[in-house]
Order: structure tokens, then C-alpha cells, then sequence
């Protein structure tokens, strides 16, 4: 899993390789600032060409479909060997601590001062990423700064009805988004909240982080 969401540097170099038009910062800076204005359509397809880039076969189809090894569709994310968004289990665990997880309401700590740009302290801007103090895992700006797009299907209560190893929503109307923004009140930054948009949205708070499966 990346330590950081993906910056504009990074997304800025995929769009340049695929001579596509770069996303608009409006007008807060690029370089190491989480890259906003990116649907969830077009994050896997940055999650697609950096697969390829590395070697590493596609994590989906073109209909947003998980993709296993062989280039079958899945639902076992285990079997997903390319870059891929966080599934939304995934993201909560992993903003909660893992397995050396604190019990803290926030990614990091009960103080939201010390590992978020919110509401109170953001000047209603994005902020260069690594600022805040990392969470036990050793990730940053999980809470804060930009939502970020998970790989499932939103579902208001799939968790009553799902696995519990590995779930994954494989269906619905809207994608999955985590985290709160630079513009949301303590509320809405708790690791435990959950929103959604549509998978063609763009927004100048929505950005993403990405994973892969280690075989």
C-alpha cells in the first residue's frame, strides 16, 4: 500500500506518458499535493498503466471489473496481482492501525490537529502530503486532506450482509470514498465514516491512494 495518495507529480507523469489533458489544480499548487479532479474511472486506469509500466498484468477491466493473474475476473482481491485502489475493508483496517491499531477515532491519534488538514486548520486548500504524523502503520494523510477512492461498490449496509474475510461490494450505483477533506468538520474525518459518488465524479477534494496484492 502507498505510504501517501497519489501526488500530481505521479499523475501528472501518466497523463503526460498517455498524452491525455492533466486534471486542474485549481490554482493551489501540484508537485507533492494529493492530485485532485480525478474520477474513479479514470484512477484505474492510472492504476492500469502503472501496472503495465512495471510489468505487472492489469487490475481491471475495462468496466471496472477486478482482474486476476490470468486476466479473469474476480472478486478475490488476493488474485489481483496489479495496482489497484484500497477495497473499502481494506482502507478502514488500514486507517484504524492494522494490527498494531491504537483505537484511535482518527488515522493516527485521538488529537485531529496532529494527523489531518480539516475544516479548523486547512485554509480551505490542500496541503503537500507527509505534514501531519503518520498512523501506526506508518501511512499518512489517511484522515483529511482528500477523500480517497476505494475499489468497491457502495452499499449503506453491505457490512451486515457480507464475508468477513476480504469483503467485497461488487455491485451498486456508486463508488466507495474515504477519509473526509481539508473542508469537512471533525465529523466527517473519523475512520469510521463512510461516503460515495458516482464513479464519473470529479471534485477538487476526492483523490486516491493504491495497493497491490504481494505474491
Amino acid at each position: 500500500m502507498s505510504k501517501y495518495p497519489v501526488t500530481f507529480d505521479e499523475y501528472d507523469r501518466y497523463c503526460k506518458e498517455k498524452g491525455i489533458k492533466k486534471p486542474g489544480d485549481r490554482g493551489w499548487g501540484r508537485g507533492r499535493k494529493p492530485v485532485i479532479n480525478v474520477s474513479w474511472n479514470n484512477s484505474i486506469k492510472y492504476c492500469n498503466w502503472l501496472s503495465e509500466k512495471e510489468g505487472l498484468p492489469i487490475a481491471y477491466y475495462k468496466d471496472g471489473s477486478l482482474l486476476d493473474e490470468n486476466n479473469r475476473k474476480t472478486e478475490d482481491i488476493t488474485r489481483v496481482k496489479g495496482y489497484r485502489l484500497l477495497t473499502e475493508a481494506e482502507w478502514e483496517y488500514s486507517a484504524r492501525g492494522g494490527n498494531k491499531s491504537m483505537g484511535y477515532k482518527y488515522a493516527g491519534s485521538n488529537n485531529l490537529e496532529s494527523v489531518a488538514w480539516y475544516a479548523n486548520n486547512s485554509g480551505d486548500v490542500t496541503h503537500e502530503l507527509g505534514q501531519k504524523r503518520e498512523n501506526e502503520l506508518g501511512l499518512y494523510d489517511m484522515s483529511g486532506n482528500v477523500w480517497e477512492w476505494c475499489s468497491d461498490w457502495y452499499d449503506e449496509k453491505y457490512y451486515s450482509k457480507s464475508t468477513t474475510v476480504n469483503p467485497y461490494n461488487k455491485g451498486g450505483s456508486n463508488r466507495v470514498d474515504r477519509g473526509g477533506t481539508w473542508g469537512h468538520s471533525a465529523t466527517y474525518i473519523r475512520v469510521a465514516y463512510r461516503d460515495y459518488n458516482s464513479p464519473t465524479t470529479t471534485s477538487i477534494d476526492l483523490g486516491f491512494r493504491i495497493a497491490r496484492t504481494v505474491f
